[in-house]
């Protein structure tokens, strides 16, 4: 007879079968290594391009083609390892912070751009210039100043743009003639960049790009950014003291944005500036340039109450009103959209009638059935879309996303799996990606006239555990919540203390119909734990009025965290008198809130890099939400954990707090944790502060990302008294 001590590995059990789940949960960076990512599909239909890595523990990407009208053959184009010639990556640091932007964890090839054809792929691998010949499956380096940032070939692959030194480059697709369109004016070197997206645009705006070919070849749209005007934070890193600190400039709420400009800029040299109120319409939000029209720009107004669709004349810079919204709340931005059809019809999603909806021209093609979240692909046929159940929906079909084709004679759901899917098309060829709650990861296949005629291999390993959940909803506002179980857990064995873990804010929804969303919450719960996810008033996926209705008020996201709670109590085994809340980013400012504000409910609370002070956090997010600051104060304040002096509405008892902060954060910097853990000492709350070194508002490091786990459960188990 053989006795298993839980930590203690058996002999027969491989090394991938040894390590415990937060190990295996951060050498696989979350089970992402090795999937495959990052589709495009050619306008002809016959092939795929992609990235992934080799295998589940490898970061480098590596460039791939699926040759579908070739017998559906695999054929690696690009392998950062053979390029760099066995060398380490060597990263500059506004590449690091655009990975930071778009919390790219990976390594190699991160991202790449195509022509129009996919043909000629480009890329930067370790500050260098790389094309790759899809149909071949050659790469090669070209020569080009560097660090090389975002490199992008023209449409018919005859030239490539990219950026080096803040400035716009273009060399020719076979390496000669490089030259720079545009570069920082004398005296301006340190502030202004031509072609990258600013601060707030990547962070917030979901814009990365700062640059984009006419559809002709001959002409860029380029962005000029001037952040001079944005007030200078310091990012120091205490373990190194020999290292200066790192100068950002950070839009505080409240204070100036970069100065955000366009051009078109020709390849024969011409330079024209875009013209629109930049003072009523500060913010870039989104550009368009394609064949179906002229370029085509969304700007929004600073309070994000009002935006403009506007067409651009590029010849002169001049721009014409095509649309413009206005919302009492905010108006929101989507991916896909603004676009033109082939026929020149304007393409957006807009809240109308309390809905979400498709909109083709001024008509609406969807209706409250549908929370339409992004557009795929337009065509003359057909708008291929993704949306979930709206309020309207006979089904609400909680945690699912799917994918739909809508036209004027109605709507027809692709995906039909319960699950969260997503999809690239061209060519009449459909890459159809699917996660669901009963397979690890997720599904690619090809699908051509509704038929699978390919898939695309994954290498993401399968974890070692499979979440017990059910999805449900909680109480009067019927809150979408997921619930897990111990996986053996038995009726007999009573009420389980509960571990709320949420992140239950804007642009972060939680509760998904899919098998990796809540592995480390079934891990949690293997601990001992009932554990809960809520995605409250203010997350996405269900109506424009369940967003917006935490504006000025973002405590409404506690409450139904609370409601949720209570609700479930009815229903599952769940102990009151031992209830914890973890939580990162929003979800730590979350968690801070319910063990300062509500101990009557919350016994413990592990806030890991909070949001405490919300005069602290940027412009276009805070503003959105709560207003400008210098006009807001009592908003503001109520919003906050902490104020000048002290401590914000906080009740008694004292609750134990696990306080989690990465010291090189620049997007939630370290002063909110500190200044939290100074008003807890001037309050006589002791509590525990877990500075991370190096750390930034991920946490990739292998060991770091363990340990956390473990100690979380560690003090969870302490301020529970299990």
């Amino acid at each position: 007879m053989t006795t298993e001590i839980p930590g203690i590995p058996r002999p027969d059990e491989s090394p991938a079968q040894r390590l415990s789940f937060p190990r295996q949960h951060a050498r696989t960076q979350r089970f992402t290594l090795g999937a495959p990512r990052a589709f495009t599909v050619s306008p002809d239909g016959s092939r795929v391009a992609f990235l992934r890595s080799s295998s589940s523990t490898d970061r480098a990407n590596r460039l791939w083609v699926l040759d579908v009208s070739d017998g559906s053959v695999e054929r690696e184009v690009a392998d950062p390892l053979l390029l760099l010639g066995g060398a380490a990556e060597q990263l500059s640091a506004e590449e690091r912070a655009r990975r930071e932007r778009s919390r790219e964890g990976g390594a190699g090839i991160v991202g790449y751009a195509t022509d129009a054809a996919v043909e000629l792929a480009a890329f930067a691998l370790s500050g260098r210039l790389f094309t790759a010949e899809l149909r071949a499956g050659t790469a090669r380096e070209l020569p080009a100043p560097g660090p090389v940032i975002d490199p992008r070939p023209s449409p018919d692959g005859r030239h490539v743009a990219y950026v080096a030194g803040g400035a716009l480059r273009v060399t020719g697709a076979d390496g000669t003639g490089d030259r720079a369109l545009a570069e920082p004016e004398t005296g301006q070197e340190a502030t202004v960049t031509y072609g990258l997206a600013e601060f707030i645009a990547a962070e917030e705006m979901a814009r990365s790009r700062g640059f984009w070919w006419s559809p002709d070849s001959t002409r860029l749209l380029v962005a000029r950014v001037d952040d001079a005007p944005v007030q200078r934070w310091w990012i120091a890193d205490p373990a190194h003291p020999d290292r200066k600190p790192e100068q950002v400039a950070y839009p505080a709420a409240g204070t100036p944005n970069a100065d955000v400009r366009l051009f078109v800029l020709g390849l024969d040299g011409a330079r024209t500036e875009v013209a629109w109120d930049r003072a009523r319409f500060p913010y870039l939000a989104r550009v368009h340039w394609s064949a179906d029209g002229a370029p085509l720009l969304l700007v929004q107004s600073r309070d994000q109450g009002s935006q403009l669709y506007l067409a651009v004349d590029p010849d002169d810079g001049s721009t014409r009103m095509v649309h413009a919204e206005e919302d009492a709340d905010w108006l929101e931005l989507f991916p896909g959209v603004p676009c033109w059809s082939p026929s020149g019809k304007l393409v957006r999603i807009v809240d109308e009638g309390g809905a979400r909806v498709l909109a083709w021209g001024e008509r609406p093609l969807t209706g409250p059935q549908l929370h339409v979240r992004a557009v795929l692909d337009v065509t003359e046929e057909d708008v291929l879309i993704s949306a979930s159940a709206g309020e309207a929906a006979a089904d609400p079909e909680t945690g699912e996303i799917h994918v739909y084709r809508v036209n004027e004679l109605g709507v027809e759901r692709v995906s039909q799996e319960p699950g969260v899917h997503s999809a690239v098309r061209a060519g009449g060829l459909t890459v159809l990606v699917s996660a669901t709650l009963d397979h690890p990861g997720a599904q690619v296949r090809v699908m051509r006239e509704g038929k699978q005629v390919a898939a695309v291999t994954s290498h993401a390993q399968r974890p070692g555990l499979t979440p017990r959940v059910t999805l449900t909803e909680g109480g009067t506002r019927r809150i979408p919540c997921a619930v897990l179980l111990p996986t053996d857990y038995k009726e007999t064995d009573g009420p389980l203390p509960v571990l709320l873990d949420p992140y239950g804010g804007p642009h972060g929804q939680r509760v998904q119909r899919a098998h990796n969303m809540f592995l480390t919450s079934q891990w949690f719960a293997d601990q001992g734990f009932a554990v809960i996810v809520a995605d409250g008033r203010g997350t996405p996926g269900r109506s424009p009025g369940w967003e917006k209705s935490i504006k000025n008020d973002k405590t409404r996201t506690l409450e139904d965290q609370v409601d949720a709670l209570h609700a479930l109590a009815e229903r599952f085994p769940l102990d009151l008198e031992r209830v914890a809340i973890r939580g990162w980013s929003y979800g730590g400012y979350l968690a801070g809130m319910a063990a300062l504000r509500r101990p009557d409910v919350f016994h413990a609370a592990v806030v890991g890099a909070p949001v405490t002070d919300l005069r602290l956090y940027d412009t276009h997010y805070e503003e959105r939400y709560l207003g400008d600051p210098n006009q807001a104060q009592e908003t503001y304040r109520h919003n906050s954990l902490i104020w000048d002096d002290g401590l914000v509405e906080a009740a008694e008892p004292h609750r134990p707090m696990l306080i989690v902060h990465g010291l090189a954060d620049d997007n939630v910097v370290v002063a909110h944790s500190l200044r939290l853990s100074s008003a807890l000492l001037a309050a006589g709350r002791p509590h525990e502060v877990l500075p991370l070194s190096g750390v930034t508002h991920m946490t990739p490091q292998e060991q770091v990302a363990e340990n956390l786990l473990l100690l979380q459960v560690d003090f969870l188990k302490r301020s529970l008294g299990l």
